[in-house]
């Protein structure tokens, strides 16, 4: 078996204090997490590099992350954020496509009060920009915005997307057929891919394979083997489950819905995508 990407990870400091959207209501991950901290587990599960994603809209955070990847071995790559809207947008972004380490940005969209924000006039020249460097869209999503990033690859073919989480379908209430049919039109577009990460957080009391499968069952038939990546969303999965328990589930379901493939969801895919090569230097588990 080859050795795991883990496409979707988070550390925080909160020392630092530009995580606006964490407070202490989260009490389950309200303090501080590093690769450490969950690193026996991930190991066990056949990991052997990460992707850490953004959890700050700030370039302080970017550069922290940039900076623990810059001395950490296990860290294949950063998303990392950027202001679209600021005056020099696409100075920055060219700076931080640049940059050692840095894979794609994820402007925090589902954080915002205007769903359609990524389509405004204002933000298409840091869109055209990432386009051009190659940089990777990470979707921060939520269902309804599905359509938004649907209208967003269509109008940037060239802008590689990922949709973080699927989307996160609601899998908790099972009224999932939006979902389904908005996952269906956004999979035509050939520039996204989705990450199979977050699942168990949206699935509540229905966090059984047979739940949970419908969703993967369906990402399968929409994207195909070389869309679909997988990844953690630690720690924000310890609000639902361990580690190894998501590890766990993931690989039979992976096997299920992905027969001959587990290689190209476990970390071709993301290796591909984000780091522009086949990841052969992840080596061999």
């Amino acid at each position: 078996m080859m050795a795991k990407l883990d496409a979707h990870m988070h550390v925080w400091s909160l020392a630092r204090g530009d995580y606006d959207w964490l407070t202490p209501s989260l009490a389950d991950i309200y303090r501080d997490f590093c690769l450490d901290d969950v690193w026996p587990d991930a190991q066990q599960a056949g990991v052997k590099r990460c992707i850490l994603v953004q959890a700050a809209a700030s370039a302080e955070e970017t550069d922290y992350l940039l900076s623990l990847a810059a001395n950490d071995d296990r860290i294949a790559g950063v998303v990392g954020w950027v202001d679209f809207e600021a005056g020099n947008a696409v100075g920055e972004i060219e700076r931080r496509a640049a940059q050692q380490g840095l894979v794609g940005l994820r402007p925090m969209i589902a954080d915002l009060p205007d769903p359609e924000w990524i389509l405004q006039s204002r933000v298409a020249p840091a869109l055209d920009t990432m386009s051009q460097t190659g940089l990777v869209l990470d979707g921060h999503a939520r269902p309804d915005l599905v359509p938004v990033v649907t209208a967003l690859a269509s109008r940037y073919p060239a802008l590689s997307i990922v949709l973080n989480h699927a989307g996160k379908p609601p899998i908790s209430t099972g009224e999932v057929d939006t979902w389904l049919a908005d996952i269906t039109v956004l999979a035509a577009c050939p520039n996204v891919s989705t990450k199979l990460s977050g699942l168990l957080t949206e699935a509540g009391a229905r966090a059984d394979d047979a739940a949970i499968g419908e969703i993967v069952a369906h990402l399968a038939a929409c994207f195909g083997p070389r869309r679909v990546i997988w990844g953690s969303d630690w720690p924000v999965l310890t609000m639902a489950g361990t580690y190894q328990e998501w590890a766990g589930q993931s690989e039979r379901l992976i096997a299920r819905y992905f027969p001959g493939n587990e290689d190209a969801i476990r970390h071709a895919n993301a290796a591909r995508i984000y780091l522009g090569n086949s990841g052969g230097r992840l080596g061999q588990a």
